[in-house]
């Protein structure tokens, strides 16, 4: 993974002239095609003054899990504490909500405006321990750019 040419990409794709919805999608469909291990990719957002996330575009097997509320699953977690959450193995998580048999691994991190927890992006992998700090740093740095197009 050259984090460096995928950032330039999201950055491309950011300034683009698209809507923000299909620069959301653009960015799923991006990140699923240049990286192997990420099988889905998503947003969720805050769902207005409820306590609960909202699926917006993805990538990705189709998913039953369109509202998460807060604190349930590895994405109502982030929601909640407000941090990155890696999982590197779904199996040994209690709170975790099944998106497929095939999913192994996940990685949540979350979407801050104004120092509000907004939303998050979600990859999910079909390959369990695949998630390191490059990928982290990636998505970190996704979410803060993210950011331009939706205040």
């Amino acid at each position: 993974m050259n984090i460096d040419i995928i950032q330039q990409e999201i950055d491309t794709i950011i300034l683009s002239n698209k809507s923000r919805d299909e620069k959301l999608q653009t960015i799923c469909d991006y990140l699923e095609n240049e990286i192997a291990y990420y099988d889905w990719v998503g947003f969720y957002f805050k769902n207005g003054n409820k306590e609960e996330l909202k699926l917006a575009q993805y990538t990705g097997e189709e998913t039953e899990h369109v509202i998460i509320p807060f604190g349930k699953g590895i994405c109502g977690q982030v929601a909640v504490s407000n941090e990155n959450f890696v999982v590197q193995d779904v199996s040994e998580q209690d709170n975790y909500i099944s998106c497929g048999w095939k999913v192994k691994s996940e990685i949540v991190i979350p979407i801050f405006v104004n120092n509000e927890n907004i939303g998050q992006i979600d990859i999910d992998s079909h390959t369990a321990n695949i998630f390191t700090k490059k990928d982290e740093e990636l998505l970190e740095y996704i979410c803060k750019k993210v950011v331009n197009i939706l205040e």
